[in-house]
This record gives structure tokens, sequence and C-alpha cells, in this order.
């Protein structure tokens, strides 16, 4: 695994299997053009899940690209792979499903950039560490670990190199200043939630998509949040109270020791995702050349 620098910000970008089109025309972008992109960030992993994996969480379905040419496409750009398995609800009889274990055992094999899981169940956790242990492992935000205390005790784990906290807390930086170097170096910020700040009901929505992957019939999670009906918003999460935007990262995490940054969108459009890129990533004078670039790729439906 590439080393990584502390002055530096590490994305972990959605959409492995999900946007595959769209990463096959921005990361050689992004390899040959490095002057269009802020040189104080770079891409730490991208993650996802092929569809109809039942271990996977977080998100119903997944992305119908063949493995194979998703983990070749990572290992020719160097970028760490994760696989989202994220199910909360797995039991032993799930461990043996042929189609997660093949996965696993492909990713595995990577030679130079070790690949990960991003995973919440510890029955699944303990399976994949006997089973695949040339992986690595990171504990989910499905988990939803508001209390401070519970979280620092996840980042003790020896089992995780990352731990991912509720949004939040992303802002509770009398907390965040306790921590040691090492302990800063396992936390990933999830920067661009669009979840109400007040929900009592985001473990519950978690469990619902759980129950979906694994195929059980059961009821749809009906949203309480004001404006839940308007969907994501990028302009909505930026006014969000736990929204990490490029200054906050440059200004406030990067000085005190944090590198790791996490955006969602795994169940939102390849063109979302863009803005995401352009956002976090691209400096404003390239955002055009990036856009034209991508869009100019007849190969790629971005609507």
């Amino acid at each position: 695994m590439k080393k990584f620098q502390k002055d530096t910000a590490y994305y972990h970008l959605p959409g492995l299997f999900e946007f595959y089109e769209l990463y096959r025309a921005f990361l050689p972008l992004f390899r040959e053009h490095r002057e269009y992109f802020y040189d104080w960030c770079d891409i730490g992993s991208i993650y996802g899940a092929p569809a109809d994996c039942i271990w996977g969480g977080g998100r119903v379905g997944g992305g119908e690209q063949d493995p194979r040419e998703v983990l070749t496409l990572m290992q020719e750009c160097g970028i760490s792979a994760r696989l989202t398995f994220s199910n909360s609800l797995l039991r032993k009889e799930h461990l043996l499903d042929k189609k997660c274990n093949v996965v696993c055992n492909l990713f595995e094999e990577s030679e130079e950039v070790r690949n990960g899981v991003i995973v919440h169940s510890d029955l699944l956790l303990d399976y994949l560490k006997m089973n695949y242990p040339g992986l690595y492992f990171v504990s989910s935000t499905t988990k939803v670990l508001t209390d401070f205390r519970q979280f620092l005790n996840e980042v003790e784990r020896d089992d995780f190199r990352y731990v991912v906290p509720d949004f939040r807390l992303n802002k509770v930086f009398d907390k965040w200043n306790t921590l040691s170097g090492l302990q800063k170096d396992k936390v990933e910020f999830l920067c661009n939630e669009c979840c109400f700040i007040g929900c009592k009901d985001r473990k519950l929505c978690y469990e619902v998509v759980s129950r979906k992957n694994l195929g059980e019939n059961c009821t749809d999670h009906h949203c309480a949040a004001p404006d839940a009906n308007d969907g994501y918003c990028f302009s909505k999460a930026m006014t969000n109270p736990g929204f990490i935007g490029i200054d906050d990262i440059k200004n406030i995490y990067l000085p005190m020791g944090f590198s790791n940054f996490k955006i969602e969108g795994r169940g939102l459009g390849s063109a979302l995702i863009l803005e995401f890129l352009l956002y976090y990533m691209t400096k404003p004078e390239y955002h055009l050349h990036v856009r034209e670039k991508i869009y100019l790729d007849n190969m790629l439906d971005l609507f």
C-alpha cells in the first residue's frame, strides 16, 4: 500500500462498480493532467459493491460491471478498491454465499495495492480475517457511532485500518483534538451527508437496506425528516451542520492531523458524482476542462 503523506487529503470515493464508466474516463484524466487538480489531495480508495451481493449494505443494489474489469482499472491506476459489505444482519449461513466469496478471493489477489472491505457485522469480520487475510478492513458508518466514547473504542480495535464516525460527530473539535496521531490516522470523516442532523432512525434505515439485500420481504423505510421527499441535493448537503467542505479540510482537518475523507453517493447518478469530483478535487479554473473531457467521452452516459 502506498505511503500516505500527512499534508495530503485522501478521498475515498463512491461507486467502484456503480460508476465504473465514469472512473474509466476520470482516472486517466486525473493521472495525466494533475495540474487540473489540487496538489493537496489524492485518491485513497474507491468503494462499492457488485449487484446482488447479500453481504452488501448501506445502499440497495450495486454495479453490474464485471469485477475483473473493475480490479484491472484500479490496479492500473494504483488505487485501493474497497468492497462495501456492510450488511448488519448477516447470519452464519450467509457467510457461504458463493458470489461474495468469489469477489473477495479476486480482490485479495491484488499485487501492489492492498484492497479492503467496509464491514459492519463482526460475524463477517471474523470470517474475512480467517479466509481473506490479505484484505484490510474499515468499520462502516452504518454502525451510526454518535457517541464519541463508543467511536474511540472502535478506533482502538486492531481489526480496523479506518473507522468512519457518524457525520454528527464531524464538528466536535474539542474531542478530536484529544486523539493521538495514530488514532487520527484511522479516522475517516463522511463529508457530504444530506441526512437530517436530528434523524433518530438512521440505524433503522440501514437495517431495512440490509434486509432487502438479503432478499427479505420488508416494507420500505419512510423517512420522517423535513424535505425527505426532495432526495439528495448537494446544495442542501452543503448547509448541513456536519458538512465538511474543501476550506474545512485545508484549514481545519489537515492542520489537526486528519487525512481521510469519505464522499458518499453510491445511490446517486454519475453526473452528481462528477460534481463531487469537481468540487472536492478540481481547481475552479479547470472545472470546464474536466467537464468537457468527460462529457465528450461517447461511451459515458451521464444522464
